[in-house]
């Protein structure tokens, strides 16, 4: 199954480097069956709205020993179990399937019986034929009272960005599983049965368990959206703020980034964390938070990817005839190979701005929520493509009854500082730019109105300033 899921993932990639030069995104995420690819960073895939439903599914994925000695990951239970699909959608839903299991034991086959395992929780990302993305929420534990025994991993496929709120789900899946697997059905039944609520709101489920009676479980989706599926902190403790300003410079320009770490869950929380220091802007690229051992060849890639692998295969990776990239070392907090021009590609004052900004919440002794922590990262953040990017809106020309056209030539001419408007000159020939220029020409109202509140603010406060 890896082998025939592996050599796909290989070819769509060939083809979509083939499409480069047409500014084309190439296959992104873990794009590991036909089902599993498709346009990249379509930002239509990330937006959702409240009163959809939960989750698509939850399966097990469990270690199944094959003749050979070794063990190969399967799916031992679904909820739930669709029929009367049509033959389109039964081989959709059979590709995406195959793929699960590959992505929730990414650290191969080698495994052995134990009788004591800390359960882990990380989330992977897949991208449909249409773009849409789907993703995998997932806690890897050990089955309780059955003596030594392998780890099976409860998996909820999403298209809701949230993690949040998955990982409380998980708890009470985990909770549940202790007892029995029979309690784990009418707790999902009754979350799928429920609308996911609006940014701020509550949703609650009720949820009996035996011996304990009638449970109600408060969800709670947070009220700034855009960082709902994000953790800074993260990326915090294990990099300085110059490093992180290094590996968002090398993203905003769309390179090669690989990261390091040996648990699943640092790995995808940090690559979730860089991806979304691109706000508003979506990474349009190859994007798999844990690379399965078998697609470790990823890194051979001539397009922009960000991928994290595992640390025991350092060796494998800096073996590949990869082109050039940045490798980060999220255990030792250090870059391990670099382009070398990191320092020089944002504009001097903006990065020393946010570097400012980022050293004192470094060094501020108060204790912050994980909330208050993604507010004053991606404050810093915001504000840089605010002052670089802010005005594009006044540089789209509309037509009578049609769309709008963007003028790149003026809107890259109204910049005032040098510097700035070198780095612009880069970034606008990037994905990430071309996809939200595209959104903006299609309506007058913005897609993004955080960004476009942020906008506000910024004009404003220039105009008291010199009014003041």
């Amino acid at each position: 199954m890896a082998s025939n899921i592996g050599n796909f993932f290989r070819r769509s990639l060939r083809r979509s480097s083939r499409k480069e030069g047409k500014q084309e995104a190439p296959a992104a995420e873990s794009n590991s069956s036909r089902a599993l690819q498709g346009k990249a960073g379509d930002r239509s895939s990330v937006l959702y709205s409240a009163g959809q439903f939960f989750f698509e599914y939850l399966v097990v994925v469990s270690l199944k020993k094959t003749s050979d000695g070794r063990y190969e990951p399967k799916i031992t239970y679904q909820f739930p179990k669709r029929e009367n699909l049509l033959r389109g959608q039964k081989e959709e839903e059979e590709r995406l399937l195959q793929a699960i299991p590959l992505f929730c034991f990414p650290d191969g086959n080698n495994w052995a019986p134990v009788t004591d395992f800390t359960s882990e929780t990380f989330s992977f990302v897949l991208t449909n034929v249409d773009g849409s993305r789907k993703i995998g929420y997932c806690r890897r534990l050990l089955p309780s009272g059955r003596g030594v025994c392998l780890p099976e991993v409860f998996c909820i496929i999403s298209c809701l960005g949230c993690f949040g709120l998955f990982s409380k789900i998980l708890d009470e899946v985990e909770k549940r599983r202790q007892i029995s697997m029979a309690v784990i059905y009418p707790f999902m039944q009754g979350l799928r049965e429920s609308p996911f609520p609006a940014p701020g709101k509550t949703v609650t489920i009720k949820s009996f368990i035996p011996e304990s009676g009638t449970e109600l479980i408060e969800l709670t989706r947070p009220l700034d959206a855009h960082l709902e599926h994000v953790e800074f902190q993260a990326l915090l403790q294990r990099l300085s703020p110059d490093l992180i300003l290094h590996i968002f410079a090398s993203a905003v320009l769309e390179r090669r980034l690989i990261f390091l770490a040996e648990e699943l869950s640092v790995l995808s929380q940090c690559i979730h964390a860089v991806a979304a220091l691109l706000y508003p802007f979506t990474w349009a690229h190859t994007y798999i938070p844990v690379v399965p051992e078998c697609l470790l060849d990823t890194v051979c890639c001539p397009t922009p990817f960000m991928v994290g692998i595992q640390m025991r295969h350092l060796e494998r990776v800096l073996d590949q005839p990869m082109e050039e990239a940045l490798i980060v070392d999220l255990c030792k907090g250090k870059i391990i190979r670099a382009v070398g021009d990191e320092e020089e590609i944002l504009p001097i004052k903006l990065q020393n701005e946010m570097l400012t900004s980022l050293n004192r919440h470094n060094n501020n002794n108060n204790v912050h929520t994980p909330e208050q922590v993604n507010t004053l990262v991606s404050e810093a953040f915001v504000q840089f493509f605010v002052r670089i990017v802010g005005h594009y809106a006044s540089h789209i020309k509309w037509s009578k009854n049609g769309p709008g056209t963007f003028q790149e030539r003026a809107f890259c001419k109204a910049i005032a500082s040098k510097t700035n408007r070198k780095f612009v000159k880069k970034f606008v020939k990037t994905n990430m730019f071309s996809l939200f220029i595209e959104d903006a020409e299609k309506s007058r109202i913005p897609q993004e109105v955080y960004f476009q509140q942020k906008i506000t603010e910024y004009h404003e406060q220039k105009k008291h300033r010199r009014d003041s």
